[in-house]
């Protein structure tokens, strides 16, 4: 007897088990494993190894086509983001938390991309239809030229966008889209992964741009199965925090332009509004030379941000000191910590350390490591930073820094914003560096003793 080798998955989280159980044991719910068989378990006259198909057309790789035209929204931030403009027959996903705008933003960018002249469809299957026209009257967007419908049949929706042959379709969410083919209920791993499917080929057999709209978990990763991110060609994420008033739109995958662009917006009573210049937004506050406070310079896709860290070292009055962190990496903190422990001889032992980037930006770059070390060592010996100086250089764990790219990008956008001076890295490419003047350290120990007088 041939061994089966059917999976069982569950149909709420997706975990994969190797026989059937009543209750999943990675997400805690009831009846919802179901079997998977193979393709090639199917009888034999259906199997894909025994079928006899139709050819394949084979196209020659050195055969010379244009390029599909990217279409300009007129939104600049939107189009910075996709890679240069909207492209044919892409599948675009855009996951964020609830609430943070991410069907204000695409009900602007249908109505942007309807009056460039695309035929744009948006498909709601959260809101009826009045309440759509009340959120485009509050936006000013009552004339835009977009068709609107609300339904979660993916079969009506398929039926209906082949009548209609939009230009660009917007589906808002894949969590409650429902194909009928599909056994379990809408928001379902299966019905997601169905789903997102079927837009997806539709979008590359029609021609057609769809915007899927992507719940996200507590986790702040995209709901469903990770499979879907790999089907879309671009996935983008919608982040900010309710305190402030400014968006961030991500790229963290894009086949048609640079990954980790980000673009900024604005929540104003109006909708969304396009911020220009982020770095003088992030740092709009600064006025007086604080200590704990330093300006790095970083790179975000192919844009140099300029954003500050505020740290703060205090007596701890608990055993165990804490260390809270906000927009950065904790273990990345800890590992500079120790570095300056073991390299430079500066404890924080017995000391609370609290560090947070200024107006809710998330720095993931490791060249920010300079410009922490130098928050946590302005706010523990209560020295400040000159107020026309930036920072960045990556350290590495034997306490030596290491350059860091885009060097010359990071000075003129320093520049810009009235800055004068810089630290770098040793053997940083700085070009003619412009008005700003880079004083360049070997390691953390240098930069320690010249900069606070100790080390």
């Amino acid at each position: 007897m041939a061994k089966n080798s059917s999976t069982f998955t569950c149909s709420a989280c997706g975990a994969v088990h190797k026989k059937w159980s009543g209750r999943c044991d990675a997400c805690g719910e009831w009846n919802t494993i179901i079997e998977e068989k193979p393709l090639s378990q199917g009888p034999s006259g259906k199997s894909l190894g025994n079928a006899r198909g139709r050819a394949l057309p084979l196209l020659d790789l050195a055969t010379e086509e244009a390029p599909p035209p990217r279409t300009q929204s007129g939104m600049g931030e939107l189009d910075r983001v996709l890679g240069g403009g909207l492209v044919p027959a892409s599948a675009i996903l855009v996951g964020g938390d609830p609430g943070i705008g991410k069907s204000t933003l695409l009900l602007q960018a249908a109505a942007s991309f309807a009056r460039a002249g695309l035929k744009a469809v948006y498909i709601s299957g959260e809101e009826a239809s009045a309440q759509v026209r009340m959120r485009a009257q509050r936006l000013g967007l009552s004339d835009a030229p977009v068709r609107l419908g609300t339904e979660t049949n993916l079969r009506d929706i398929l039926t209906t966008l082949e009548a209609e042959k939009p230009d660009v379709a917007i589906i808002d969410s894949i969590q409650t889209m429902w194909a009928d083919t599909v056994d379990s209920a809408p928001g379902s791993v299966s019905q997601v992964r169905a789903a997102a499917h079927e837009l997806t080929t539709f979008a590359k057999r029609k021609g057609i741009a769809v915007i899927l709209v992507g719940h996200v978990t507590k986790e702040g990763q995209i709901a469903g199965p990770r499979v879907v991110e790999h089907m879309v060609d671009t996935v983008l994420y919608f982040e900010g925090e309710r305190g402030h008033q400014f968006r961030i739109l991500r790229a963290v995958k894009n086949r048609f332009g640079p990954a980790d662009e980000i673009g900024v917006f604005e929540m104003t009573g109006g909708g969304l509004s396009e911020v220009a210049n982020p770095s003088a937004l992030f740092l709009s506050e600064r006025e007086q030379p604080t200590p704990g406070s330093a300006v790095f310079a970083g790179i975000e896709g192919t844009r140099p941000v300029l954003c500050e860290f505020q740290a703060l070292v205090a007596p701890s009055p608990h055993s165990q000191p804490r260390r809270t962190v906000v927009g950065w990496d904790g273990g990345r903190l800890a590992m500079i910590l120790a570095v300056l422990e073991s390299r430079c001889g500066i404890a924080f032992t017995g000391l609370d350390v609290y560090l947070n980037v200024a107006g809710g930006m998330k720095i993931t770059e490791p060249a920010a490591d300079l410009a922490v070390a130098a928050a946590l060592l302005s706010a523990r010996e209560d020295a400040a930073l000159p107020s026309d100086c930036v920072v960045f250089g990556e350290i590495s764990l034997s306490g030596s820094l290491r350059p860091v790219g885009q060097t010359e990008n990071r000075l003129k956008e320093a520049g810009k914003l009235g800055f004068t001076k810089a630290i770098a890295p040793a053997r940083s490419k700085t070009g003619d560096g412009g008005e700003v003047s880079v004083r360049q350290m070997a390691d953390l120990t240098a930069f320690v003793g010249e900069i606070f007088g100790a080390g």
